[in-house]
């Protein structure tokens, strides 16, 4: 249960971040989450993996739907794997290491 809820707050606290500061702000939202639960290393960094790879898999599908896939198919044309994908990877790992990093400073 404290995997869902803190998986959901890093989420929201992201999605809120992002709407008014640059990109590595997700870092930040999934350090002070991980930072606030308390929880080890390793799930810190799947539940921060987890949460900004879904949250950025979520924004590039609704803009590829808003823009037809304009985008998307120009660079899947360019790139050998799915531009999709990569978001979802570099925004993972983004947050993944955010939160481990948080998860790591708490036990300080």
């Amino acid at each position: 249960m404290k995997f869902i809820i803190q998986l959901i707050f890093t989420i929201v606290i992201c999605l809120l971040l992002e709407l008014f500061f640059p990109w590595w702000t997700l870092a930040i939202g999934a350090f002070v989450v991980a930072f606030i639960f308390d929880n080890k290393g390793f799930p810190s960094f799947v539940i921060g993996f987890l949460a900004a790879a879904l949250l950025w898999t979520g924004l590039a599908g609704y803009t590829t739907f808003i823009t037809d896939g304009i985008l998307t198919t120009r660079l899947n044309q360019l790139l050998p794997i799915n531009s999709i994908l990569i978001t979802a990877l570099v925004g993972g790992l983004t947050g993944g290491f955010g939160a481990l990093t948080g998860s790591l400073f708490r036990k300080l």
